[in-house]
């Protein structure tokens, strides 16, 4: 991907975020944007769960960063008609993913969505009990109060 298509696709996955929630989903829409050649539905709507570090939890791995990871496996990955996977497809898989996990670890120091939320914001949210605040005060009111 070129650098002017990353940049886009980062920008469309923040501006998602932004407007519709559900990380991994964001990430997947924006890479679809840019690569409509590879939009799936059913790929789409099966990132629907790793929002917000799986379920809401904030517990698991950026919901982005797994999003990303499904599109890239969507690319490079192996197909269940030849699991066996002879020709080791799914270790190009394995590989860039590994790049992009590292792309985390250097920019956040963790995969994980609670201790990305503090690095980016501060503090970490349980959604369950502030999605209706950060939806309707907004990231910045919610950290102040």
């Amino acid at each position: 991907m070129s650098d002017k298509k990353s940049e886009k696709a980062y920008e469309l996955g923040f501006e998602y975020e932004k407007n519709y929630g559900g990380c991994a989903q964001c990430a997947i829409g924006a890479l679809y944007e840019m690569f409509p050649e590879l939009k799936n539905e059913a790929i789409f709507k099966s990132a629907t769960g790793l929002g917000v570090g799986i379920g809401l939890t904030t517990s698991g791995s950026c919901g982005a960063l797994a999003g990303t990871i499904m599109v890239l496996s969507q690319i490079y990955g192996r197909e269940l008609e030849n699991i066996e996977d002879p020709e080791r497809k799914r270790f190009v898989a394995y590989r860039l993913s590994e790049k992009l996990v590292n792309k985390f670890l250097d920019e956040y120091g963790t995969v994980t969505c609670s201790e990305i939320q503090k690095k980016l914001m501060g503090k970490s949210f349980y959604m369950y009990e502030e999605w209706e605040k950060l939806e309707n005060k907004g990231v910045d009111e919610v950290i102040d109060t």
